[in-house]
């Protein structure tokens, strides 16, 4: 079935829900998604900031390069076009290495949107990932999260792909948000997980137990089969969907 953008009604009632996901993606249009980033509520950063913000991003990118990347295709989304845009899923806590892994793995597409909070530390991730090259939505469930969630409907409308941290912004870590199947049901698009693991790490003392990979560790990358989302008739049935979904991204997980 070809795939067709959300409707109006369905933006609607996408409005309604709370949305409590925090995004990481990779490429920037810096044109077209100009405009997405806009807002008065938005915490800007001063230019010293930005600056130190920069030397961290170059500190990264030197950790990265000594890392040994292995990704595991499940998908097919390496090997043969997708005429739909995907909302890719990974966990809050391995988000680190993933501007690496796309600038050298991500095929031929329109891009990678990312979503970060409208607070403070959305305004380090928002400016950490510029220095990769990426753009950034600004929203959170608190914080400008209704247009936030209207901005990514309309970049999945572009042809835009997504990756969603959907345990994030605030966890509890592994516990799937609804954000991301919402999305995938009212638009007709598929989730597609990604499985992270480190062979050695350091682990932080935070909500998310975030995970940094130590130099010259082994980074393996399986892209779990897309999964389709049918639309719900109750919310029974979309909370077993939501499982569903969460089970499929924990129950071959080795970093814990």
């Amino acid at each position: 079935m070809a795939w067709r953008p959300c409707s109006m009604g369905k933006m609607a009632r996408i409005r309604a829900l709370r949305f409590e996901v925090d995004l990481l993606s990779p490429h920037g249009d810096r044109g077209g998604m100009s405009d997405l980033a806009r807002s008065t509520r938005i915490y800007q950063l001063p230019v010293l900031t930005r600056g130190l913000i920069w030397l961290g991003s170059i500190l990264v990118n030197l950790l990265c390069a000594t890392l040994r990347y292995k990704v595991i295709d499940e998908a097919g989304f390496l090997d043969q076009p997708i005429p739909r845009p995907v909302v890719i899923l990974v966990w809050h806590n391995r988000i680190l290495a993933m501007p690496v892994v796309f600038r050298r793995y991500y095929p031929k597409r329109k891009g990678l949107l990312v979503l970060t909070s409208a607070s403070r530390d959305g305004a380090y991730l928002s400016e950490f990932v510029r220095c990769f090259g990426m753009g950034a939505v600004r929203g959170s469930s608190s914080r400008r999260g209704a247009a936030a969630l209207l901005d990514l409907v309309r970049s999945l409308d572009a042809g835009f792909d997504l990756c969603i941290t959907p345990d994030g912004p605030r966890g509890p870590r592994y516990r799937l948000g609804p954000g991301a199947v919402l999305l995938s049901e009212r638009c007709q698009v598929p989730l597609m997980p990604l499985l992270v693991e480190y062979s050695a790490f350091w682990r932080f003392n935070s909500w998310d137990g975030f995970a940094v990979p130590k130099p010259f560790a082994k980074v393996t990358i399986t892209a779990l089969p897309l999964i389709e989302i049918a639309s719900s008739e109750s919310e029974s049935t979309f909370e077993e969907k939501r499982k569903q979904v969460e089970n499929r991204m924990t129950e071959r997980m080795v970093m814990k």
